[in-house]
Order: structure tokens, then C-alpha cells, then sequence
């Protein structure tokens, strides 16, 4: 059972309740009987010697009836005694006229008051011996009363102590009960992560409502199966664009070899070196695509830094050689977090893509809206018909009315842009442009 508890966070979490509880009650509880003990005490002796003094000074003016009978000065001190020095009683009050001496203590002419206890036959005694007067003669008046059941039977330990047991297995089963319910979405949880299978990462945790940490927990877990989902549709997209988009170049590739194994004759070696070079330039340029968007989101590409996204617009285009012009309005400070060589490679795509089809120009825009920085590139080409600005973000998709003019892409370029956009947190759109299409790049700016 311990050997449980110990691997139990409920066990642990319950021991370590219940070890504080007794380390507060425990020294709670003993202060309070010593304190209470010393009030009750102090009060009984505060009693006891009012009422020995009260006889002292009527015995010292003579107004003390000596014998039995003698008047109680409060009726809660009923034991007084009047002692000569011999250790004769010379007076009693009627509690105390069959007993013995209640003390044998003798107050001094320097210490005439002193407070004790005693037990005689019967019961035990809180007392106060009080001297009349310094005189050698001078007697001794005993005024005491039955010790309280409080002090003299234990009874307030008891009651205390009984108190401290029932808050601490309170505390105990509280905890135990707490724990176990905050504890439960987290059971649920991990049975719900034992049904996750590689094969179907599409299950998500039961998520608790709130915001606290069990909470931000199963949105911590939701949040990781969901990248591993799309981690695994990655890798299941990659292998089918792959087998189905490499074949066709390397079918290709294939009979131009095999025609030239059976007819070398008739066959145009220069010209078949160029045809494979191109098929092979294909092939390499969809395999890079294919692995940058495998890529992309991954811990590898993850080391972000600050862009200034108007220096990335006119580093880009220093490298280019474009066959129409590139018009620019950049505003200055428009800065985001993150991979330099993703976001490089998103402005390239969409340059290329804004080249292939423009009539005349293309247009760059960098600016910030609100909490946003914004990218729109432009051209005057073809509009893109509102049905088609979402599917042509597809892997390999291109519009009828631009194939003929769409040689040389992979049909992988903006399909990586929307990647890296979502990987930044931003996203990117096809929005509706007169005279031509525009592709916009919103990133959360800093």
C-alpha cells in the first residue's frame, strides 16, 4: 500500500497535507492546552488567594468567628483553614472541617503569600497560604478549592488532542478527495492518449473548461497531436505528390533512354542529353519543393530572427534578373519573427508566379495594419475568379487559363508560400484585384 501512495502524485500530494497539517496542529494544540492550562491556573490561584487575604485581614481585625461554620468570602473557595503555629486548626469553613491540613507549606514574614498545590485524601487541591502578619505568632489562613476537572483529569488534552486527530484526518480525506477529482480529467486524458495509434492522429483529449493547469495541459496535448497530424499528412502527402509527380518526367526520361538503346542509329545524342538534362533540372526542382514543404514547421527551421521586411524585398530583387519591371512601395520598420530563408523563399515564389503572369509590371507592397504586417505582390495579368483563390494554394494545381503560359514552375511554389505563412502564424490569400491578381502575406509584426 505504501509502495503505492509513493507512486501516486494523489498519495504524495495527500502525505505531504496531512504531514503539514499535523506540523501546524500538532504545536497549535500544545500551545493552546499550556496556555489554557496556565489561564485556568491563574485564575483559580487569583481566587483562592482574594479569598486568603479576605480571612487574613477579618482574622487581623478580629472579625473572624474561629470553629466551624466559618464564612465563605466566595462561594467557589469553600476549603479555608486557620492554622496557629503549632499546626493547630483553630478555624474551618464546613467543607473543610473533617479534613486533614490542606498544607504544610509556611508562609514566611518576607514570602507571607504562597500559592501550591496538594492532594489529601479524596481529591487533590489548588491552594494559597497567606501569612495574617509578620508576628512570629502570627497564624496562617489556607483558603483552596477542588482542582478543576480541566486541570486535574487530563480533560482539556483530551478534548484538544481529539480535536487535532479529527482536523487532520479531515485535512487527509479532503485532500484525497481534491486531488482525486482535479486528477480525474488528467486519467481521462491519459486513456485517451492510449488509444492514439500512428495510423489515426486525428483524436483529440478531453479538454476541461477553465484555465488552469489541467487545463492548459490538454491544450498543450490537443496542440501536439495536432502537429504530429499534420506532421504525418505531411509525409503522407510528400510520398503520394512524390510517386505521383515524379512518374510522368521519369517515365519520360526512361523511353527517351530506351529509344536511344534500340535505334542509336537514329538517335539525336546532343539532343537527348538536353531533353534528359531538362527532364532531370524538373525532376531536381520538384524533389526540393517536395522536401522544403516536408520541412517546413519543423524543429530544424525553427531558429527565427527579426526581418525587416522592405530590406528582404530589395535584397531579393538585387539577385533577379526579371523580364518585366518590379514597382515598389515599402514602408520603412515593418518587422516580423522569423526564418529568414523561409520568407525569402515565399517573396521568391510569388515573384516568379506574379512574373509568369503579368502583362506589363508587377507591383510589390509592404506596409503594416494594426498589429499585422502585410506583402502584396501584384500583376496585371489574368484575374483569378473568386471559386478558384483558395484551390489554386494546392499542391500541383494549375488554372486552365494559365497552363500555357505556366512552363518551368513545379506547381509547388504557392503551395509552399501557405505553408510557411502558417508556420509563421500569418497566412497568405489570392485577393480580388482589378486588372490582374494579387497574392497577400499577413504576419503578426513586432
Amino acid at each position: 500500500m505504501s509502495r503505492v501512495w509513493a507512486r501516486s502524485l494523489r498519495g504524495r500530494v495527500t502525505f505531504v497535507a496531512a504531514a503539514v497539517a499535523a506540523s501546524v496542529l500538532i504545536p497549535a494544540g500544545v500551545g493552546s492546552v499550556v496556555v489554557a492550562r496556565s489561564v485556568i491556573e491563574a485564575h483559580v490561584w487569583e481566587e483562592t488567594r482574594d479569598a486568603a487575604e479576605q480571612v487574613a485581614v477579618e482574622s487581623r481585625g478580629g472579625d473572624l468567628p474561629l470553629g466551624a461554620a466559618m464564612p465563605l468570602p466566595d462561594p467557589y473557595v469553600d476549603l479555608i483553614q486557620v492554622v496557629a503555629p503549632g499546626g493547630q486548626v483553630i478555624g474551618t469553613s464546613d467543607a473543610a472541617r473533617n479534613l486533614p491540613r490542606l498544607s504544610d507549606v509556611w508562609p514566611t514574614p518576607d514570602n507571607r503569600v504562597i500559592s501550591t498545590t496538594n492532594c489529601i485524601p479524596r481529591m487533590c487541591i489548588h491552594l494559597t497560604a497567606v501569612r495574617v502578619s509578620p508576628a512570629p505568632s502570627s497564624n496562617v489562613v489556607y483558603a483552596g478549592r477542588t482542582t478543576p476537572g480541566l486541570l486535574d483529569l487530563r480533560l482539556l488534552e483530551t478534548v484538544v488532542f481529539t480535536q487535532i486527530v479529527m482536523l487532520m484526518a479531515l485535512a487527509t480525506w479532503t485532500t484525497w478527495l481534491t486531488m482525486g477529482r482535479a486528477l480525474q480529467p488528467v486519467g481521462a486524458m491519459r486513456a485517451e492518449l492510449d488509444e492514439v495509434n500512428a495510423s489515426d492522429l486525428s483524436r483529440r483529449v478531453t479538454q476541461p473548461p477553465g484555465d488552469d493547469e489541467v487545463a492548459e495541459l490538454a491544450r498543450s496535448v490537443n496542440g501536439t497531436l495536432a502537429r504530429m497530424e499534420r506532421s504525418a499528412c505531411q509525409q503522407r502527402r510528400f510520398a503520394s505528390d512524390a510517386s505521383h509527380e515524379l512518374r510522368t518526367p521519369i517515365a519520360g526520361l526512361r523511353a527517351q533512354l530506351e529509344s536511344a538503346q534500340l535505334y542509336p542509329e537514329d538517335t539525336d545524342f546532343v539532343a537527348l542529353v538536353d531533353s534528359a538534362l531538362r527532364d532531370t533540372d524538373r525532376l531536381e526542382a520538384i524533389i526540393t519543393d517536395l522536401l522544403l514543404l516536408a520541412r517546413i514547421g519543423s524543429r530544424v527551421d525553427v531558429v527565427k530572427e527579426r526581418v525587416d521586411l522592405a530590406a528582404l524585398v530589395r535584397d531579393e530583387l538585387s539577385c533577379r534578373e526579371d523580364p518585366l519591371p518590379v514597382k515598389l512601395a515599402l514602408d520603412e520598420g515593418v518587422v516580423v519573427d522569423g526564418v529568414r530563408m523561409q520568407l525569402a523563399r515565399v517573396l521568391t515564389n510569388l515573384l516568379d508566379n506574379a512574373q509568369r503572369h503579368a502583362e506589363s509590371i508587377v507591383r510589390v507592397v509592404v506596409t503594416r495594419c494594426g498589429d499585422m504586417a502585410v506583402v502584396s505582390v501584384e500583376n496585371d495579368g489574368v484575374e483569378i475568379a473568386p471559386t478558384d483563390r483558395e484551390c489554386i494554394f494546392d499542391r500541383f494545381t494549375r488554372l486552365d487559363a494559365a497552363r500555357s503560359r505556366d512552363a518551368g514552375g513545379t506547381g509547388l511554389g504557392l503551395a509552399i508560400a501557405r505553408d510557411v505563412a502558417v508556420a509563421h502564424r500569418g497566412e497568405i490569400r489570392a485577393e480580388e484585384y482589378r486588372g490582374g491578381a494579387r497574392f497577400v502575406l499577413r504576419l503578426p509584426a513586432v
